[in-house]
């Protein structure tokens, strides 16, 4: 089978021919009906030899869904052809936080964090992915999988940020969006699903402050130097109860540090390598800054839910396997509205 694969560091992945696995006990084959491309990734590519314990060649793809197609000895519940998403986040399965549903917490995983289908593992960019336990699969119901697989990360990943702050947002709350790409794009669509707080989104592509009015936005802020100054403005100078980061830049940092009210609430989500000044003076009182990561399963079977009932829907941009170089490279240059998302079997 085809797969593609990050087979040296500091490196673009390469498209190889691969054996297709076979089930062991407890082990799932799935067929991938898609599998999304992450701006992670992409900083997964610069990464050093060395910096993470991972074995090259790798299958990348982190975001994947698709159908059983074989079991492996042992397991019940799970039959050829049943659709289903893969569970990103894999502990070991038995540790007090595992046991609790909260694998990303794994204590056996280290300072790296845990590892998954893509991140340590071979994941999803393949004609097949073989999931190592069947308790990491949750059922879609009739979701089509190409478009369940970026609900694996891009919305389970908002999910999981912005769910602690739901007390926040009561009627007359404001929520602000930083990023209105993969994963923000569905964070507008969640408040608005979630809560009756007013969405303000900022990006600095007009495009995708259109694509957040599409989804539900009630305002739309261009990032800047002036982006704080509008958001206090818009809400009579208190500043906002959420704000969730999904690009994680100096500046978008600055901007969620400006832009919260006291006693709000800022989630760190992007990876764009800014610090957050954490001293008196440098943020209103009594806000809470948290470092989200990924979700738990139940919260997956949640945001699943939430798009069989037509509340969210991802934008996703379909690609083939041969074309999987070219969704990255597009990623790369931002030239994606939502999610890319690579269907090796059409």
């Amino acid at each position: 089978m085809k797969a593609l694969q990050l087979v040296a560091w500091q490196r673009p992945p390469e498209l190889r021919e691969v054996p297709v696995p076979e089930p062991g006990p407890g082990e799932v084959l799935l067929k991938v009906a898609g599998a999304g491309a992450c701006h992670s990734d992409l900083h997964m590519f610069e990464w050093e030899a060395g910096t993470v314990p991972y074995e090259l060649p790798l299958t990348i793809g982190h975001e994947n869904a698709g159908w059983v197609e074989a079991v492996g000895a042992g397991v019940e519940g799970w039959a050829p052809g049943d659709a289903a998403a893969v569970c990103g986040p894999w502990g070991c399965g038995r540790c007090r936080q595992c046991v609790r549903g909260r694998e990303t917490l794994c204590e056996r995983r280290g300072r790296f964090g845990v590892k998954g289908g893509g991140l340590g593992h071979d994941g999803g960019m393949a004609e097949y992915m073989l999931v190592p336990d069947a308790r990491l699969l949750v059922g879609i119901g009739d979701l089509d999988p190409r478009d369940a697989a970026p609900l694996t990360d891009a919305a389970l990943t908002p999910y999981h940020a912005i769910k602690p702050a739901l007390g926040l947002l009561v009627p007359g709350a404001t929520a602000v969006l930083i990023g209105v790409g993969g994963l923000g794009h569905l964070g507008v669509q969640l408040v608005r699903a979630l809560s009756a707080a007013r969405v303000v989104a900022v990006d600095v592509a007009q495009s995708r402050l259109r694509l957040a009015r599409e989804l539900g936005a009630d305002e739309t802020v261009e990032a800047g130097s002036g982006a704080a100054g509008a958001i206090r403005e818009l809400t009579d100078g208190l500043g906002a109860e959420l704000v969730v980061d999904f690009v994680g830049s100096a500046a978008s940092v600055a901007l969620a540090a400006g832009a919260v009210r006291r006693g709000g609430h800022v989630a760190l989500v992007g990876l764009g390598g800014g610090g957050l000044d954490v001293r008196q003076g440098a943020l209103p009182f009594d806000v809470t800054v948290t470092m989200p990561y990924w979700g738990t399963a139940a919260e997956l079977d949640e945001v699943l839910a939430l798009a069989r009932s037509g509340r969210i829907a991802v934008r996703t941009e379909r690609f083939g396997l041969e074309q999987a170089p070219e969704a990255y490279e597009r990623l790369r240059e931002g030239a994606v509205d939502g999610r890319a998302v690579v269907c090796p079997h059409g």
